[in-house]
């Protein structure tokens, strides 16, 4: 039988991320790091399976060439780094999950073989000797957790060798026993500094320079950070804030600068983006910028939140109504400034409501 391709993308410390860290966060991010790597197959691989922190790819009669394989690792290697760098650039929660998240490594194993195929509820799952044995060379003996690995069958077939060498790969020659069976292997510790990072346009921090529109202040009896929660998790948007038909964002995505999110409201789509604000002196903040609102360029909302104890805190939000246009401003000023602020008002009361009623259901 023709030789097929198994790779494995295994995102190296999965187990204690997930278990030292908030479940609902880390979850999140291992969804988004797994969906990366998706999105950053390059050589048409079929998925059999996501297996918790891994990513199970087959190429059915097929080898690449060792110009292609070597591409298709560089892809998720810099898809993946890339995306890390980009979750702790805009990182605006500090739980463990999301402070730790950068610390995340990738390795990847590709193997070749002869592939037999299983079929479940129409679904076809790649099964024999060579699958037993990609999997098997994912517990190896290497000391790092950041590398890719060659099975030394495939090495042989594509032609790649120790000699070979470049700006981000160095191989070298390994081997690990399974069952009394050695199987050989080569290996390259991945230096995320030699990869081709993408490094997006730099994120909106805004910059007030005058007072805001409106400003209001609450004191709230629960812990900063599960306020925080509360106003960056949008699916927890319909309890504090109404007269909205539904909010529509990712739900596999932790918040973040430049999240977005969409406010429908009698049918009209208000489109929301998070922004950082400048200068801040709080210990969170979580802004938005919305450029749907009628007669104005741009409305900013911030909330500002900081400890008093352990178990409360203090809330600010405040708004800015952003507009060039003259005519624009004074209608602003006449009337949509008060309904803004009305509005704004309604939702801290309504968080503010939440809270106590959630204090006294504890009680």
């Amino acid at each position: 039988m023709t030789q097929s391709l198994l790779f494995i993308p295994d995102i190296s410390g999965f187990t204690q991320f997930v278990q030292t860290t908030e479940v609902a966060h880390s979850q999140h991010v291992i969804a988004e790091l797994l969906e990366v790597l998706v999105e950053a197959n390059i050589d048409n691989l079929e998925l059999a399976e996501i297996e918790g922190d891994a990513l199970f790819f087959y190429k059915t009669q097929h080898i690449p060439s060792q110009e292609r394989l070597l591409a298709q690792f560089e892809r998720m290697y810099s898809a993946f780094y890339s995306h890390l760098e980009k979750l702790n650039k805009n990182r605006i929660c500090p739980c463990n999950a999301c402070a730790t998240a950068n610390e995340l490594e990738l390795k990847i194993v590709a193997h070749s073989g002869e592939l037999q195929f299983l079929e479940v509820q129409g679904r076809r799952k790649p099964f024999g000797q060579a699958v037993i044995e990609a999997h098997r060379l994912l517990k190896n003996s290497i000391d790092s957790d950041h590398y890719a690995l060659i099975s030394q069958d495939l090495a042989t077939h594509i032609g790649l060798t120790t000699n070979y060498s470049s700006k981000l790969y160095h191989f070298e020659q390994g081997a690990d026993t399974y069952d009394g069976n050695e199987i050989g292997y080569l290996f390259s510790e991945i230096n995320r500094e030699h990869l081709d990072l993408t490094h997006e346009e730099p994120t909106e921090v805004f910059d007030p320079k005058c007072a805001p529109s409106f400003s209001f202040t609450k004191t709230l009896n629960a812990p900063a950070e599960n306020i925080l929660e509360l106003i960056t998790n949008y699916g927890n948007r319909h309890l504090w804030v109404e007269g909205v038909d539904k909010f529509e964002f990712n739900p596999n995505e932790v918040t973040r600068l430049d999240s977005e999110h969409v406010c429908v409201i009698d049918g009209k789509h208000f489109n929301f983006v998070t922004v950082g604000l400048k200068h801040a002196k709080h210990k969170h903040v979580y802004g938005e910028r919305t450029e749907d609102i009628p007669f104005s360029d741009s409305v900013y909302q911030f909330y500002l939140i900081n400890p008093i104890t352990a178990n409360s805190c203090e809330i600010t939000l405040e708004g800015y109504i952003k507009s060039k246009n003259p005519l624009h401003r004074l209608i602003q000023a006449l009337f949509f400034r008060k309904a803004l602020a009305k509005n704004s008002l309604t939702a801290l009361s309504s968080l503010e409501k939440l809270i106590n009623n959630s204090m006294a259901l504890v009680q």
